[in-house]
C-alpha cells in the first residue's frame, strides 16, 4: 500500500508537535495499550483513519482537518497559516486575494 497525502501530513503535524504516536493517540482518546499501534498503521496508509478521528487530532495539534487532506505542501502551509489568523486578520486575507483575482 502507498503511502496517502493523508499518512504523510499526520507524521508531519505529529513530528512537528514533538509527540510520539502513543502520545499523540492517547491524547485524541485512543486505548493507551493501542494508542502506538493504531497511529502508526495510519502514518504508514495501512488503515484509514475516520473524519471524526482526523477532527480530534487537528484540534489537539491546532490545525484545520483539511490540512491534513492537502496535496501540495505550499497549500498545507496556507491552510495552517491561516488557521493560526484571527477573525479580522482573515477578513484582510480575504479582502487581499479578491482583489488580486
Amino acid at each position: 500500500m502507498t503511502t496517502s497525502t493523508l499518512s504523510i501530513r499526520l507524521k508531519q503535524a505529529r513530528l512537528h508537535a514533538k509527540l510520539s504516536q502513543e502520545e499523540l493517540g492517547i491524547r485524541i482518546g485512543l486505548e493507551p495499550a493501542s494508542a502506538s499501534a493504531r497511529m502508526n498503521r495510519y502514518e504508514l496508509g495501512k488503515r484509514v483513519p475516520a473524519a471524526e478521528l482526523i477532527q480530534r487530532v487537528a484540534a489537539e495539534l491546532g490545525l484545520p482537518a483539511t490540512f491534513f487532506y492537502a496535496e501540495m505542501d505550499d497549500e498545507a502551509e496556507l491552510l495552517e497559516r491561516y488557521h493560526q489568523l484571527t477573525r479580522t486578520e482573515k477578513v484582510r486575507v480575504m479582502i487581499f486575494l479578491k482583489s488580486i483575482r
